[in-house]
């Protein structure tokens, strides 16, 4: 994405990303073996990694400095419409099939990508440092923010991966699991005020805040995930700290590296992605000894802690906002 937006301008792997959103979900939902399902979920998946972090050089850009943590906040929190709107297309699957879901998936991000075409402002590349002294530099402003990224997208991804599956293995209706989805979309509104909130508290402290309203959710759905509110609690304490984790790492990491917002954004998000990659592989690993209940509840504690962490290392400071540098 960095690669491309660099040399087309940022606009260009949002466009790629609707593509690919787009493309993916058509291939799962015609798809006659496994393999292709797989292909068309992995080109689908996709997108989020396209999409996201370019925005961030949009927005640093285009948007006047005492908007951008705003701007930033409002644009990831449209993960939560999503989810909303993917609890509403689970009606499908009981209507008729799941492949009416991945049709309305499709649907969706070609309009997405037009949206993105019309009403996203075209950027000229700018200019990237040296390789290996870009990296470098991105690297020593990030660490913490980067830390924070591995805590926080593994502790999700195991909250995402294994909460429907706790949910079919009790007593509760099928449709809770849309209705756990749907309430993680509504709840996790509250992160257009991130950028604020951020502002006033200190990205790291909200980034820490996040982590222990996340354990708690976790902690919630290993402890009572046979109470319909228990669990619904549990979906929605998740969607606040969830949405509002996400968008905190857009702002934070546009204030440490504010020229280069994009490539910081993606430093993190690919140090995410990897941990979201171990952290199922892991939990698959130990859950027959340790059972799926123990294991949300383990995860809760690693969540819980981290945030703790954060907030005692001393990276609760406020930092030095953009309109303060020379």
């Amino acid at each position: 994405a960095g690669w491309l937006a660099g040399r087309h301008g940022s606009r260009a792997p949002t466009t790629v990303g609707g593509v690919c959103g787009a493309l993916g979900a058509v291939i799962v939902t015609v798809a006659q073996t496994p393999w292709l399902v797989a292909a068309g979920a992995i080109l689908a998946g996709s997108a989020g990694g396209w999409v996201w972090a370019p925005y961030s050089d949009i927005v640093t850009r285009l948007v006047p400095r005492q908007q951008q943590s705003r701007a930033l906040a409002i644009i990831t929190t449209g993960t939560s419409g999503g989810l909303v709107l993917l609890g509403g297309l689970a009606v499908l699957t009981a209507l008729g099939s799941w492949r009416l879901v991945w049709a309305g998936i499709a649907l969706a991000a070609v309009a997405a990508a037009v949206v993105n075409l019309r009403l996203v402002p075209r950027t000229m590349p700018t200019a990237r440092p040296d390789g290996r002294r870009g990296v470098s530099s991105l690297a020593s402003a990030l660490w913490v923010p980067a830390a924070y990224s591995i805590v926080y997208f593994a502790v999700v991804i195991i909250y995402f991966t294994y909460a429907a599956d706790i949910l079919d293995r009790g007593t509760l209706p099928a449709a809770a699991v849309p209705a756990l989805y749907a309430a993680i979309g509504f709840t996790g509104m509250v992160a257009v005020a991130t950028g604020g909130v951020a502002q006033r508290l200190g990205s790291a402290r909200v980034a820490a805040l996040c982590l222990v309203t996340i354990g708690a959710a976790l902690a919630l759905l290993g402890l009572a995930s046979d109470s319909l509110i228990a669990t619904m609690a549990s979906a929605c304490i998740f969607g606040a700290g969830y949405m509002t984790g996400s968008a905190v790492l857009a702002v934070w990491t546009a204030e440490l590296v504010p020229d280069r917002a994009g490539a910081a954004f993606t430093g993190c998000l690919v140090v995410g992605a990897i941990s979201s990659v171990a952290a199922p592989a892991l939990a698959g690993a130990v859950i027959p000894g340790l059972g799926l209940g123990a294991l949300l509840v383990l995860t809760a504690a690693v969540s819980l802690l981290s945030g703790v962490a954060l907030i005692l290392h001393g990276w609760s400071r406020r930092p030095t906002s953009v309109e303060t540098r020379p």
